[in-house]
């Protein structure tokens, strides 16, 4: 084969630790660009393993076609006998709130009450979660289209006035809203091969963009390559490392990865009334270099550790 890897991805920023940590490893892979792609569903595959980095936020930074073509190419490459790290079946999960929702309470995992809709007036007569709610979109991603609403009155002039928060798929969630101990943030955990790298807090100061990449959330608070300004907090986001995670956390992030056929990713819960609320899924985890170097190691050589594992079990 030409490639030991391929990596379908969108956002060529956030690769660039990971392209540095290939190359210094001297991995022979392929950089395959979905913003502007074709492939033939025909074709033999032409590397031992592919490695889906594509995001559901696509479409905020205006490459909504990218996800289509993505999410098509992993299954064919998948007919065709290719191994797909975090493929289709986990990038499905990625892209829809409401399939995450759906596999937290078939495993028995405590997590906000959704509501999914296509029409406000509908919702509003079925939604029992009560005042304030979140409003979030079922295709979400860096906390796109997501607002903290106080009453039914405020989600039908924010619909009316924001024709825009309909896309791209035309489906929103309300979700239960839990308060957060503003100090203590959300704990966001990350996992590699379906197990548990390590864990930190994130204190958002009323941000819904968490995403731990160095380029959207710089540690000096500097320019962002992928910010919300109509979101933007009054202060940037803070992370920390957190080596106390409970061990439950783990397991039951442990747990989610493996239900969800999810190779590498991310998962968030908050902490509320004594108990662990899990609430998001990412399969395309964005390690940040900072809190892995507080635990001892480079999260980017892991990952190239395991890729280079993985190439020679495909092999």
């Amino acid at each position: 084969m030409r490639y030991d890897l391929a990596v379908l991805f969108e956002h060529p920023e956030w690769q660039k630790p990971l392209w540095a940590a290939l190359d210094r490893r001297r991995v022979r892979y392929a950089a395959l660009d979905l913003k502007q792609a074709a492939f033939d569903p025909d074709a033999q595959p032409e590397a031992a393993l592919y490695f889906n980095q594509a995001s559901p936020s696509a479409y905020v930074r205006g490459n909504t076609r990218a996800v289509p073509l993505g999410l098509a190419w992993m299954r064919s490459l998948e007919a065709g006998g290719a191994r797909v790290l975090n493929g289709s079946r986990a990038f499905l999960l990625e892209l829809s709130k409401s399939a995450q929702a759906a596999l937290l309470e078939r495993l028995e995992v405590p997590h906000p009450r959704s509501l999914v809709f296509n029409e406000p007036e509908v919702a509003l007569e079925q939604w029992t979660g009560g005042w304030p709610a979140l409003l979030k979109p079922e295709q979400g991603g860096s906390g796109a289209r997501m607002y903290l609403l106080q009453s039914p009155d405020e989600l039908r002039r924010l619909l009316r006035d924001q024709t825009a928060l309909w896309l791209p798929d035309n489906l929103l969630l309300l979700q239960e809203y839990f308060p957060v101990d503003e100090a203590r943030g959300i704990v966001r955990m990350e996992f590699l091969g379906g197990k548990y790298l390590y864990a930190m807090r994130v204190v958002s100061h009323g941000a819904f963009n968490l995403c731990p990449s160095e380029v959207c959330n710089p540690e000096d608070g500097g320019d962002v390559n992928c910010a919300l300004p109509e979101q933007a907090p009054s202060k940037p986001v803070e992370f920390y490392p957190y080596p106390e995670v409970p061990v439950q956390a783990v397991e039951t992030g442990e747990k989610i990865m493996a239900a969800g056929g999810l190779d590498v990713g991310g998962i968030e819960y908050l902490e509320a009334d004594g108990r662990m609320i899990f609430y998001d899924v990412n399969a395309n985890s964005n390690l940040r270099a900072p809190i892995g170097k507080a635990f001892g190691f480079d999260p980017f050589e892991r990952v190239v550790d395991y890729l280079t594992q993985e190439i020679e079990r495909a092999r």
